[in-house]
Parts: C-alpha cells; structure tokens; sequence
C-alpha cells in the first residue's frame, strides 16, 4: 500500500511535484526547440547543436525570469526613513530584454530618479527594479511605465522620472535594418510630470549620459 501511494503523483510532497512539473516543462521546451532547428533545415543532432534545446531552455527561463518577481522582492528591506528631499537619479543602468513580437533583444540604459517623501530605497535596488521588469517578454514603451510604477507604489515618494534608451535588434538585424537607430521613451509621475523646473533638470541630468552611448 504504502509503495502505490509514493508512485501516486497526487500524493507526493508538494516540493516533489513541483519538481516533477518543472522537469516536464524543460523536457517538453527543449522537443519545441529540436523541433524548430528541423523547420529551420538544421540537423538538432550534429555536434554543433546537440545540447542547443537545452541552452536554449535554460537561456530563455534566465532572460524571462522578471516575470515571477516584483518590485517589492528586489527591494526587500531595503526602505530607510529619511528626510533628504532633492532628487535621487541613478542613470546609466544597464538593461537587457526580449521584445515580445520577434523575441529579439533590445538592450540600452535607464535613468530612474525620484524626490523622496520620507523614504528612499537602497541604491543598488533601483537597478534590480529595472531588472525585475526587463527579465520578460517586453515592449519598451511598458517597461517604461512599469519602472516608473513600482517605484511609485513602493515608496510613494513625490516624483518619479524614468528615462530609457535602447537599440532593438528587431530593427537592426531584420525589416528595415537601421543599424543606429535608438528609441527613447520616458515615464513622469508626480512633480516630474507637473513642475516644469524639476521635469527640466531630470530630463537634463538624463540626457548627459554617458557619451559612450551615443
């Protein structure tokens, strides 16, 4: 009795059968990949390609991985009381992302800032918060937004500006092929959005980025 209820999937410890699922998951991503190599003319079983399905598995749950994350995880506890009210910007972080039509890359710089309104967040976090929501299947135009959002949520500051710069490989390696193009969309929340002076001197700060970018 006791062998039937351990080989009784429904009756195994939960950890298992998460396991168990996430094994599946893998075996069923990586037959999806063999399979596209077929359709693309390639041989899924020369050397060159022989472990590619689970590369690319493992590759995809990596650059994806934002989607079973929030804002509050990569922050934790890293919220301090403070009085300091000027702007806190933290440009240049690099971003990595897959754009969710062609499943390409497009990669670039944020510049995030805020004005604090009794708390303000550990600087590293604002990096892990651009992370959280470029780890996914994105459009830049709602990473943007996403950004702005959580931070405005989880610290309920005064003001928050986000900046992002990005090239998409979409365009540069496929369609019309513009090899310098870079798109720039920006989020405005608070007195960003409604006090001139210090929607200027955000915008201004942001765009004397690194020239290395440029």
């Amino acid at each position: 009795m006791s062998s039937t209820r351990a080989a009784d999937p429904a009756r195994a410890p939960a950890g298992a059968r998460a396991g168990a699922a996430a094994d599946a998951a893998s075996d069923e991503f990586e037959s999806l990949v063999r399979r596209m190599l077929e359709l693309l003319g390639e041989d899924p079983n020369r050397e060159g390609l022989r472990n590619t399905p689970r590369r690319v598995a493992r590759a995809l749950g990596w650059l994806t991985r934002g989607s079973e994350m929030t804002a509050r995880d990569a922050i934790g506890d890293a919220l301090f009381e403070e009085t300091h009210g000027s702007m806190v910007m933290v440009r240049d972080i690099e971003l990595y992302s897959l754009c969710e039509h062609h499943m390409l890359p497009f990669f670039g710089r944020a510049h995030v800032a805020y004005i604090p309104d009794g708390r303000i967040v550990g600087l590293s976090k604002l990096a892990r918060i651009v992370d959280v929501f470029a780890r996914r299947l994105q459009v830049q135009e709602r990473l943007t937004e996403q950004v702005a959002g959580a931070l405005e949520d989880v610290l309920a500051p005064r003001g928050v500006g986000v900046v992002i710069e990005a090239y998409h490989l979409c365009m540069m390696m496929r369609g019309v092929e513009k090899q310098n193009s870079k798109t720039i969309t920006s989020a405005m929340r608070g007195s960003f959005r409604d006090d001139p002076a210090t929607r200027h001197e955000f915008l201004r700060l942001a765009h004397g980025a690194s020239s290395a970018f440029r």
